[in-house]
């Protein structure tokens, strides 16, 4: 005779079903840890306090971006940045040219020496003769410039005499030195009522501090004219021994920009006004010098 099952052992089919029901708690675990680990990478990642940050450039620590090029000092210069001296040899250099443009306003042309532009790595470490300049007028900033020519519009100078300063920053935002003033330079702008010629100057030197190097005289001058498409005297080659200074004297009677091919110089040309571009030639070879709008070989630079 055949025995009663007992209720309180669960049959095969029984145990097999509550193991089916029965929640898979290691795969949650896991997923658990893996959310926790994420989070301490996070932070540890975001650094400076456990949040992010932009004060620097993305992937550059607070060490980098101070960087460590010259003396940074405790003063500032006008606009509250931190002085990075450097010694005055081999120092950044800058000087300002402004053009009144035949439209608008004025075009600035910031002609740099022991400086490159480096827009692409503003933020990051200050690296020794890199970074941007600050352009202000009347000491209140205009605007930053990120390469050697820049417009500015009538709108944004008021009628009367203003002072119009360019300064060179690191990549940091610290603003480059020697001798513990910044490096910069200024022209003086007179804004005339709207609709009536503008006019520019060099500025004084501050007093106390001595006024920038004139530049050299140069071995050659040639005057060239351009007007009504035609240049005058007719397109032909000008020879220079290597090393020599030329300058390159153009009256143009329309808006238009010179540019020298090989040495890649340029100059705004305002219409009707004779702008003055001077250039070493160290290198040799046969150079064109050309307008941008007209398309124009005023000459032919041939250095040996």
């Amino acid at each position: 005779m055949t025995e009663p099952a007992d209720p309180h052992v669960p049959c095969d089919s029984c145990r097999a079903a509550t193991q089916r029901a029965r929640p898979r708690r290691r795969p949650l675990r896991r997923a658990a840890l893996a959310a926790l680990l994420l989070l301490l990478v996070g932070g540890a990642a975001t650094g400076c306090g456990g949040r992010a940050t932009t004060h620097h450039k993305p992937g550059t620590t607070h060490e980098q971006a101070s960087g460590d090029v010259g003396t940074l000092l405790g003063t500032q210069d006008g606009s509250g940045h931190r002085l990075r001296e450097v010694p005055a040899q081999g120092a950044p250099e800058v000087r300002l040219t402004a053009r009144p443009d035949s439209e608008d306003g004025w075009n600035l042309q910031l002609a740099v020496a022991h400086f490159r532009f480096t827009p692409d790595s503003t933020g990051g470490a200050a690296l020794p003769g890199a970074g941007h300049a600050h352009l202000e007028l009347d000491g209140h900033e205009l605007a930053r410039v990120y390469g050697p020519w820049f417009h500015l519009p009538a709108a944004q100078v008021p009628e009367g005499a203003h002072t119009l300063t360019v300064r060179l920053y690191a990549d940091d935002h610290t603003a480059w030195a020697v001798a513990g003033k910044p490096v910069e330079t200024a022209v003086r702008l007179t804004a005339g009522p709207r609709g009536q010629e503008s006019h520019s100057h060099p500025a004084p030197a501050p007093t106390g501090t001595p006024a920038p190097p004139q530049a050299p005289q140069a071995d050659r001058t040639v005057t060239l004219t351009v007007r009504d498409g035609r240049v005058s005297p007719p397109t032909g080659r000008t020879e220079l021994r290597r090393g020599e200074r030329i300058a390159l004297r153009v009256t143009s009677d329309r808006a238009d920009t010179l540019h020298v091919h090989g040495y890649d110089k340029e100059l705004a040309l305002p219409a009707g006004q004779e702008a003055t571009l001077v250039l070493t030639a160290d290198r040799t070879g046969l150079f064109e010098v050309e307008t941008h709008e007209s398309g124009l070989v005023l000459t032919q630079l041939l250095v040996r």
